[in-house]
């Protein structure tokens, strides 16, 4: 399973990987992206099944990603993984199409509950 990672720290995005191993999922293969600029470069030249992007990035914003993304009709699951954990945050990223929003810090038990969400129950 493709999974395209968002986040301007090359730190957070090995963080999010770890994450995910030690979540139960295996089998992943991660396209990485600085910022949602990137991300859409990324998002062309590949077909993730999976989207988690950070709020907060120079050039272009996760939530301005995610509504290119959603205006493309690209159904793809997406969630944000963020500092950002207001309810107006979680309000507006529901909004535009995300299907979950972890707060940093995370456990890898956030980011189980999270994808088997999305995913049902693959790990």
């Amino acid at each position: 399973m493709q999974v395209l990672l968002v986040d301007d720290s090359k730190t957070m995005r090995m963080l999010v990987q770890r994450a995910i191993r030690q979540a139960g999922f295996s089998g992943f293969t991660f396209i990485e992206a600085e910022n949602g600029a990137d991300a859409l470069n990324k998002l062309a030249a590949h077909q993730p099944q999976l989207i988690l992007s950070d709020w907060n990035m120079p050039e272009m914003s996760g939530i301005d990603f995610l509504r290119h993304v959603r205006s493309s009709s690209n159904a793809t699951p997406f969630g944000f993984i963020t500092s950002e954990g207001s309810n107006e945050i979680y309000e507006a990223a529901m909004k535009e199409g995300a299907q979950f929003l972890i707060t940093k810090p995370f456990t890898p038990e956030d980011v189980r509950s999270s994808l088997r969400n999305v995913f049902g129950g693959i790990a």
